[in-house]
């Protein structure tokens, strides 16, 4: 079997690590807060050369308090990619703001310049930018569109661990930036975990008091606020495998170029693309195909495990219709009966690829 990741091979290759660490946090009931979570986000931040990294509970609780945070004017308007996970749309309508759905472009997934500044009124307070399967955004340009009018960026980076946009770590580029641990990401947990980074100071004191009840000190509750930490267990793992992310990510790369090289030649199949100045991360490789259930099913038959990401675009889902923007017919609302996520990871044979080239060019 060929599974979409396979944390248990990641495991195996640093078990005599994440055992010592777990049986650290727990001999020394280190479970809330403390010197692990504290030596977690320090290591983060150095890693993305932000000034503060404040841990928390998981990637959607990390967006829903950065917004917070930023304390936006209330009603108005949070622009979001019509294609990501719905963390990042259901934070802003639970905040109170209104959504408004923007397109992808063809090439990478990623937000739509073009369609982003048609969206943009008066009443924009915010655009949540998603660097989509490990692609950074055009950062330059979004922010070009923003800053003349005050509109706050809040980087959705839950799928771009390590990745950069003209040698820029993203997270840091706009505002605020958010990250999930999530166990399937490039740096994953092993249970639910995200922090939010930033270099503004005021910022991240009101983050990490949000997350904290509402205080710093133990009983100095300044406003209601909330219970979304990071524990000591998560931030221990998390320590350990933040030290093998870089080979992890250089591994992933060298995974999807062999795919692109390899797959270039199946007729109808449309691979990613790279913009020159990204360091694209491949949290996901993900193709597009007419077919794409009939290659599924074909694979599936090999034992070789596909996801789609995201069979329905945001605007469509339930959750969302009364928004009123499901029957667009822009790129974003339309690919997810197209797209095809195949494996990669950071433990990933090339022999693997080879497998899966062969069982595509069959079909």
């Amino acid at each position: 079997m060929i599974p979409l990741v396979d944390l248990h091979k990641q495991y195996l290759s640093i078990k005599k690590e994440i055992d010592i660490a777990i049986s650290s946090v727990i001999s020394e009931s280190a479970f809330i807060g403390g010197k692990y979570v504290k030596g977690f986000e320090e290591k983060f931040a150095e890693f993305q050369n932000s000034s503060y990294c404040i841990g928390v509970a998981n990637g959607t609780d990390a967006l829903e308090i950065a917004i917070e945070a930023l304390d936006l004017k209330k009603g108005s308007e949070i622009i979001v990619p019509a294609n990501s996970f719905i963390s990042s749309a259901e934070v802003v309508v639970r905040l109170g703001y209104k959504i408004v759905f923007c397109d992808a472009n063809q090439f990478n997934f990623t937000i739509n310049l073009s369609d982003l500044e048609n969206r943009i009124t008066k009443n924009t307070s915010a655009i949540i930018v998603v660097h989509l399967y490990g692609h950074p955004c055009d950062m330059d340009n979004i922010l070009k569109l923003t800053r003349p009018t005050g509109i706050k960026v809040i980087e959705d980076c839950a799928q771009a661990h390590g990745a950069e946009y003209k040698n820029k770590r993203v997270g840091c580029i706009g505002d605020i930036g958010c990250f999930s641990f999530y166990p399937g990401k490039n740096l994953g947990a092993y249970g639910d975990a995200g922090a939010i980074v930033t270099n503004d100071f005021d910022l991240s004191t009101k983050c990490r008091m949000i997350a904290n009840h509402g205080r710093i000190a133990k009983y100095d509750h300044e406003f209601p606020g909330r219970n979304s930490r990071l524990d000591g267990l998560q931030a221990a793992i998390l320590t350990v495998k933040l030290g093998h992310l870089n080979h992890w990510t250089d591994h992933r790369i060298e995974m999807a170029q062999h795919y692109l090289s390899k797959l270039s030649e199946i007729v109808d199949l449309k691979l990613p693309e790279k913009n020159s100045w990204a360091k694209h991360v491949y949290h996901l490789f993900v193709i597009m195909h007419p077919e794409r259930n009939k290659l599924g099913d074909k694979l599936a038959t090999y034992k070789i495990q596909t996801g789609i990401h995201y069979p329905i675009a945001l605007p469509k889902l339930n959750a969302f219709k009364k928004i009123g923007q499901q029957s667009e017919k822009s790129f974003a609302w339309t690919c997810g009966k197209d797209l095809l996520s195949l494996p990669i990871d950071g433990t990933m044979k090339v022999s693997s690829v080879d497998l899966i080239k062969k069982v595509l060019s069959s079909v």
